[in-house]
């Protein structure tokens, strides 16, 4: 209430709501993350989870980054160019920067070598496993070649050599591996350096090259860094220990309280950029904690849950109520991914489930059959379907040549008409009934039976997230019926990883996926099957498991199509128009669900309209050049600055 106050009172006093610049900025921003969402690694290399790279990306600069725009902008790298259009990459780093470590002592210089050392890690099977490996295995000449080297390597096979089902990893030949220097790296793949040039040889003209520069594939580490702690000791980095080159250094690390940057003392670009003296990360276990400490002043912005809007929206007498504003929707497409290989705590296989998932069916009958609206109501319960999402690939990762975006073409190849945002009209209740029917005949002459039991997992100290799965079991019962599938609500403790993903316990992940790079095999390239790098194959569906031969037959095939778009380099439109119907193949076999985009509301100090904004990369957390009001903006305020941003 004292805020509210004090907002009152400087609205009075300014007369207007544009001339909020004179109100006091914030020198030490106090935000959150829930507690889901702590950080697992401190690698930057060793990360694919935005919960690492929301925070890492502050802590080290990459070549390049993005303005408030989207725009690709100069950071370690102070200029690029192409010398014969999109073949060969020029980076040219600025001079002055420095690695220190968590208390802004100096370690070494930043030296083009460490990208070679960044790369050569990524590369490295024994390494980096396959992490970030698929972006430079397709885009840099020899890049894949040094990844199967080292992987034949580490199983002391010649390389070429198809390893067979039951091939194991030598301990000498991972050694090896883990030992080798640049001398090979610089032998096989296309990257050198030239004083302060880093130059990077792609396997084709590739115009999106640069966006692969904002994300952690072609980011650096010092080879004396490397020299300090090992290679194992790299692996298992944490931020007491790691070098630093961002714009902030963490200062103190209390797993699932908080972390708090401090501004790097004497980084090397703090003449050209605004930043805070201290961030701190606080963890909470739920979105109404997080509520309550904005109330208290502990937080200075909070993302509304639906109670919460509801109760502010509905009621103008509320405090809150003239400082509600939405969000700019998040680089993140959020989908229904659905686990093909599920076990039961005991360790044996979920027969019923995994037979039933396998189905075209059953699949299509939960994509066509279920009205999502009340769901999307529990990102954004004023405009609901403002969060509609209906392709696979992220909105504005990639465009045609006339400006397109990739995923309306998307959904021309699937058929679907949905410029309107009227209804969840995906939902088609004749077709969904139609193939109830038909999955119900087809899996009970395969023995399995009814209901089938989706298992989904939520942290067991989380209401918002209880609720949220309330919503869903009622969408189920109400539009497929309690006779064909039910939803049982299951809970972990603190870490699903190693609690329910690592064992296959769940038959279903509700997951958000944002692009690294310009490019829709960004999305795509992550689904294939049979492809080790590619990670929610791997990591999530473990369709690579499935035995049903249909199934397969199917996963091949849009697998083969995504071969065929992503080796489309001369012409920008035949590959998007090829990636376009593997997609559509996707999304019409219903291998995911796609769901929705995270539009939500806010109540905030912080101008959303000056922070990082990108629909690719890692680059949105960064606390670089941000505008904040030491009050909340006001509605008003925050329509003011959206008119201003679009003008």
């Amino acid at each position: 209430m004292k805020r509210f106050l004090a907002l009152l009172l400087s609205v009075i006093m300014l007369m207007s709501v544009v001339s909020i610049a004179g109100a006091a900025e914030i020198t030490d921003l106090r935000t959150y993350e829930v507690s889901s969402a702590e950080v697992e690694t401190w690698n930057v290399h060793y990360s694919q989870n935005a919960r690492d790279l929301n925070v890492l990306c502050s802590l080290i600069d990459g070549l390049l980054t993005n303005d408030n725009k989207g725009a690709l902008v100069p950071n370690a790298a102070k200029e690029y160019s192409s010398p014969d259009g999109g073949v060969t990459w020029v980076f040219t780093l600025n001079e002055g920067m420095k690695w220190v470590d968590k208390d802004g002592n100096v370690k070494a210089d930043v030296v083009a070598e460490d990208w070679l050392w960044g790369l050569e890690w990524v590369l490295n099977f024994a390494k980096n496993d396959s992490y970030n490996v698929s972006m430079p295995a397709e885009m840099i000449v020899g890049a894949n070649d040094y990844y199967e080297y080292t992987k034949a390597l580490a199983y002391e096979v010649e390389p070429g050599t198809e390893l067979a089902d039951d091939a194991v990893l030598s301990d000498e030949g991972i050694a090896a591996a883990k030992a080798l220097t640049l001398d090979k790296f610089l032998e096989m793949v296309g990257i050198k350096i030239d004083g302060n040039d880093i130059i990077y040889t792609c396997v084709a003209p590739l115009p999106y090259f640069p966006s692969v520069a904002t994300y952690n594939c072609l980011y650096p580490v010092s080879g004396k860094l490397l020299e300090e702690v090992g290679v194992d000791g790299y692996r298992a980095i944490s931020w007491d220990n790691m070098w630093y080159s961002g714009p902030y250094t963490i200062t103190q690390y209390v797993h699932q309280n908080e972390k708090v940057f401090t501004k790097t003392p004497g980084y090397w670009n703090a003449d050209n950029v605004k930043l805070f003296d201290t961030v701190t990360i606080k963890m909470v276990e739920d979105p109404n904690i997080a509520f309550s400490l904005f109330e208290t002043g502990e937080l200075d912005h909070v993302t509304l849950n639906q109670s919460q809007l509801d109760t502010i929206y509905k009621n103008p007498s509320n405090p809150w109520h003239n400082y509600l504003s939405e969000r700019r929707p998040t680089k993140y497409s959020y989908h229904f991914h659905w686990v093909y290989d599920v076990k039961n705590e005991d360790g044996t296989p979920d027969d019923n489930w995994n037979k039933a998932i396998a189905n075209l069916a059953f699949r299509q009958s939960m994509l066509y059959g279920l009205d999502m609206t009340s769901y999307l109501a529990r990102v954004n319960a004023i405009n609901p379907l403002s969060c509609l999402n209906y392709a696979y690939t992220g909105n504005a990762v990639s465009v045609t040549s006339d400006g397109t975006d990739y995923t309306e073409l998307v959904l021309d190849e699937l058929g679907y008409n949905y410029g309107d945002r009227d209804s969840f009209n995906r939902y088609d209740a004749e077709k969904g009934a139609a193939l109830k029917k038909q999955a119900m005949e087809e899996l009970s002459a395969q023995g399995v039976t009814f209901p089938v039991e989706l298992k989904y997992y939520i942290k067991g100290d989380n209401q918002v997230a209880k609720d949220t799965a309330d919503v869903l079991t009622q969408i189920f019962s109400d539009y497929l019926g309690d006779d064909y599938i039910k939803v049982v609500t299951k809970t972990y403790v603190s870490n699903i990883t190693p609690e329910v993903r690592k064992p296959q316990l769940a038959c279903m992940y509700v997951t958000g996926w944002g692009a690294d790079f310009a490019d829709p095999v960004n999305f795509l390239g992550q689904e294939t099957y049979g492809d080790p790098q590619a990670y929610f194959s791997m990591n999530m569906s473990h369709i690579n498991n499935a035995t049903d031969e249909k199934l397969i037959a199917d996963l091949k095939e849009f697998t083969r199509l995504v071969d065929e778009a992503k080796v489309i380099y001369d012409d920008i439109d035949a590959r998007y128009a090829a990636f376009a119907k593997a997609e559509a193949f996707y999304i019409e076999h219903a291998f995911v669900m796609p769901i929705y985009y995270n539009i939500a509301w806010q109540l905030t100090s912080i101008n959303p309209y000056s922070q990082v904004y990108s629909s690719y990369g890692m680059q949105a957390y960064r606390y670089v050049d941000w505008e904040t009001n030491s009050d909340v903006y006001t509605t008003e305020e925050i329509e003011a600055l959206a008119d201003e941003y679009y003008k």
